[in-house]
């Protein structure tokens, strides 16, 4: 009888665990991004170097791996708990967008994705952290 019980409780807070969890696909998407005519055109100065990889790398790791993932898979620690599911940077979609509006959505953002101008506030390290997530390609 003892070890129905632990059994059974056992389950039952596995249960429950599981429950709790919010997974990826239990998240909405976000709408379509309105992307100013202005980013839409922008093009980006920097053509990446290994040094404008590393910087972007460590930029990335500092501001976007908690919700965006270690390559972009939007499975960091803290994207579960986002309304809005943080998005695939590696699915041809996401690299069919211009850099401009790479950089209004990664820069700018809107709603949960904050907006990064004052804490990343040079242009060749906001271009550095697009051209690192643009290594994100399948």
């Amino acid at each position: 009888m003892k070890t129905k019980i632990i059994i059974l409780s056992i389950i039952f807070l596995g249960s429950m665990t599981l429950m709790s969890l919010s997974f990826p696909q239990d998240q909405k998407k976000g709408p379509a991004w309105e992307i100013p005519a202005k980013y839409k055109s922008m093009t980006n100065p920097d053509k990446g170097d290994a040094d404008s990889e590393k910087l972007g790398k460590a930029l990335y790791a500092k501001h976007c791996r908690s919700c965006h993932g270690n390559t972009g898979l939007a499975d960091g620690p803290k994207a579960k708990n986002l309304e809005t599911w943080p998005g695939d940077f590696s699915v041809a979609k996401f690299h069919a967008a211009t850099d401009g509006e790479l950089y209004f959505k990664s820069i700018i953002g809107r709603d949960e994705m904050p907006n990064f101008e004052k804490s990343i506030p040079d242009e060749e390290s906001r271009w550095a952290i697009i051209n690192y997530i643009r290594t994100f390609k399948k």
